[in-house]
Parts: structure tokens; sequence; C-alpha cells
């Protein structure tokens, strides 16, 4: 079987050539198998509600993977938001009326009609013998079904979603799996363990812990760690190879919380998405983790598209089987799981057909005093001064006295100030660029993978502002 071509039939729930003793993931240091997790699939299935797509609400990646798994059996889909607020509830009962809940205990309470987990269908997650779990078939799901139901961010305008062939993410995740493979320098990812600190939910969390797990041979822990000491416990837990699959923001948390050298235990691969990663953090990173650090760049659209190494340089080099056409703003890729040529949402400078430099989004261009930059430019050396430990640039919606000023919200040390912040920037970036307002944070707004979405981004600094405005604000500078 090649990697563009797959059979038009059926296709397994978990990888063929991975014996299902093999552990799919790991709770606590114990391994849960893949014979298992198809035992309580087979347990859970028959308690859904019929029709539409299921979202599950739980940070459990085992139990997100066997509501997928229960989902396809099914003949339904796993429903994907960027996050479970009131206001993304009510959107997504607007766009799929038949939508129902599998939810923890502790899960909050939704208007959608909810099934929770229980002792009786996977809830309490304990690995059960081959004799309770040795009649479990491998289940066989339509390669044209649409698996999933994957909405967008929302960090660049409304989130969207996008149905994703169950046929195309066997090609994704073979794709992604040889390449991970590869930098590891092993045949298959069998015997690796994956620890991710980004939501099982979000398309990256998806592909990279839970489908590379399930389709690519690997295993995930089950839990999804955000504190660096939870973090460094969870890697701990799980045996070598370890990956991590993160954020820079995560990252940087990481990476800064001063934890003792021999508190981090060695990590063989760091994954991180979602935002470029400056080549001074993958390089701290690399020497702190023990190990080699590469980006994966992609979209919701079009899934993984390529990966880099900062370290070796600022290059990306496509996954298996797909190629780049055009330039700037109107490159698109094809082939692989993108069978339809797919613009990106980016400007990317295209070297060759498999590879290219990634110069900004395209929705983030920004023209100011008749100089060009793009905000994601501007926040990467924002997020490199000495002191700033998050940070974010923001144009308001209408000018200041006729005169386009751009606003920076920053999470920075104590003792560094306005004015040091804005002359490091200066070193870095045109004056044009340099913002008249600085407004200190405690934090901001970002979602459980680490983005930060346009409208809470607006909305903070417009309260902000507006404090300031009022002779209330204390905080900007």
């Amino acid at each position: 079987m090649t990697m563009t071509t797959m059979p038009a039939a059926r296709l397994p729930l978990l990888a063929a050539d991975v014996p299902l003793e093999a552990p799919l993931a790991w709770r606590a240091g114990k391994p849960l198998d893949r014979r298992t997790y198809l035992a309580e699939v087979a347990a859970l299935a028959p308690r859904l509600p019929e029709g539409g797509p299921v979202l599950a609400m739980t940070s459990d990646r085992w139990r997100f993977a066997l509501a997928l798994g229960a989902a396809l059996c099914r003949g339904q889909a796993g429903l994907m938001p960027p996050n479970h607020t009131p206001d993304m509830i009510a959107r997504l009962r607007a766009l799929f009326p038949q939508a129902s809940v599998l939810a923890d205990d502790e899960a909050p309470a939704v208007d959608l009609p909810t099934v929770r987990f229980d002792e009786g269908a996977g809830a309490a997650c304990r690995p059960r013998g081959n004799d309770a779990a040795g009649s479990a078939a491998m289940p066989m799901i339509a390669g044209a079904h649409e698996a999933a139901q994957v909405l967008t961010s929302g960090s660049t305008g409304q989130p969207m979603p996008h149905g994703k062939r169950w046929d195309l993410l066997h090609v994704n995740l073979r794709a992604e799996a040889a390449r991970l493979a590869e930098v590891l320098g092993r045949p298959d990812l069998q015997g690796v363990t994956l620890v991710g600190t980004v939501p099982a939910h979000h398309m990256y969390g998806f592909e990279s812990t839970v489908l590379v797990a399930m389709l690519g041979g690997a295993a995930f822990a089950a839990e999804r760690p955000f504190f660096p000491g939870d973090i460094a416990q969870v890697l701990a837990s799980v045996p070598r190879p370890r990956v991590l699959v993160t954020t820079p923001f995560h990252l940087k948390t990481l990476l800064d919380a001063g934890l003792p050298p021999d508190a981090l235990p060695p990590v063989d691969l760091t994954v991180s998405a979602t935002a470029p990663l400056s080549p001074q953090l993958a390089a701290r990173a690399e020497a702190a983790l023990q190990g080699p650090l590469i980006e994966i760049y992609g979209c919701t659209e079009a899934g993984q598209v390529a990966t880099r190494r900062p370290t070796a340089g600022p290059e990306w080099q496509t996954f298996d089987g797909l190629r780049l056409d055009g330039d700037g703003d109107a490159a698109v890729v094809r082939g692989g799981h993108v069978p339809e040529p797919t613009r990106l949402a980016d400007v990317l400078e295209v070297e060759s057909p498999t590879r290219f430099r990634l110069l900004g989004r395209s929705n983030d261009l920004i023209n100011i005093a008749g100089k060009r930059s793009s905000l994601a430019h501007l926040n990467y050396h924002l997020n490199s001064l000495p002191g700033v430990r998050d940070g974010a640039f923001w144009l308001p919606p209408e000018p200041e006295d006729g005169v386009v000023r751009l606003v920076a919200l920053v999470v920075a040390e104590a003792g560094v100030s306005a004015e040091q912040l804005r002359a490091g920037l200066r070193q870095r970036v045109d004056a044009a660029f340099v913002p008249r307002r600085v407004l200190r944070v405690e934090a901001l707004p970002r979602d459980p993978s680490g983005k930060l979405p346009a409208g809470r981004l607006a909305e903070l600094a417009a309260q902000l502002l507006a404090e300031a405005a009022r002779g209330a604000g204390g905080g900007h500078g």
C-alpha cells in the first residue's frame, strides 16, 4: 500500500500491523493495550445516541480515543471544536442539530444530549486481562466516511467546520509516523510513547497524539499535563523513547519554570506547533530536554503539511506525497491526504515543490506608514525579548487621531518597563511597528492549545484601553 493510494472500501480502526497486545496508552505508568481499547469501544458504542457527531468532553486522552472509536463504529463522527464555552456549544448546536456529548462526571452540563462515562463503558480505564477482552474484533470503517468534524481555532475569525475522511486520515498519519520515526532513527513508532500538553480535540493534538498512536503504532499518555512539574512527572512515568508534543507557549513556560536539571527526564524528540518557534527557544529546549526538536506546519483545512528543525535552518520540508504550487500568498498544497488543491492561509516563499520558508499569515499582514509586516513576525520578536513571558500585538480597528497605532499586550517579569520593551523592539523591527502603548497583563486569554483567539485578544485590549482612558488602568505603559 503506497502513501498516496488507499483501498476504496474499509480501513481498520487501529493500525493493522501493530500487535493488539501492544500499548495504545499509558496511565500513571501502567499500559493499556489495544485489545483492551477495542473491548472498551465495543461496550461504549451501543450507549451513544444515534445520528450526529459526538463531542467528547474530557481531558483524558484514552477516553477521547474511546469516544472517537465508539462514534466511528456507529457510523458517526467525532466533533472537535477549539473549546467548550457556552457560545461554542450554541454554535455547535446550530451547525449539528443531532450532535451529542460523551462526558466525564466532572464535565459541566451543556445544552446537548449527554451520556456520561461510567464503570461499565470504559470510565474506569483499567487494564483488563486477555480473557475479558479477547473477543474484541477489529472494527473496519468506510474509507469515505467523515470520521471527524474539526472546527478551526478561531485565532483569525469565526471557527468553521471541516470534515475529515477516514481514508485520508490514514494517509496523513502514515506520513507523520514515517517522518517522526525518521527523526528518531527508528523503522517505525512501535514502542514510542507520546506525552501531549495539547488537548485531543484540537486538530494538532488529534493528529499528533491520538491518531499517530491509533494509526501510526505509537502509544500516548492518557494524562494532559499543563504545569511544568506535572509535565516532568508524566514524562518520567512513561518508557523511552519519549516524544513531547507541545506548543511554543507551553514549552517556554516549562523552560522558564526553573525546575532542577534532574527534574526533567530526557526527551528523545520534542514536537511543536500552533505558532512559529524562535531558534533561540528551540536551542534551549534541545539542550534542556536532551533531544532534537521539530516543528509541524499545517492548518485545519489541509491538515499537516511539513516539518522543520529550527536549529538546522528556516526551511520546511513537506510530508511525503505533498507538493506545493504557487508562491507568496497564493501557495497551494496538493497530493497525499490533500486530494484537492488547497490554498494555504500563509505567505510562503516556495523554493521547490517540497521546500519552503514561512513568512507569515496572509490575513495578519499590516501596513503602517507605508511599511509592511505581519503580526506573527512582530509577535515572534516581542516574545524573544528578555523578561517577556508572553506577549502579542493588537491592531485597533479604528485609527487613533487618524493614525494607525499598534498596541502590545505583555506578560513580563517585574522590573521590566514599557520603555525597555520598546527599546528592545527598536533593535529588531522597523520603528513604524514599535508600539506606542504597552499594556501589562497577568495573562493572555489563550485557549488550551496555546492559541490566542482574535476575538478574545481584541476584547481584552479594548477593555484595558477603556480602563486607561477612564484613568482606572494602572497596568499600561
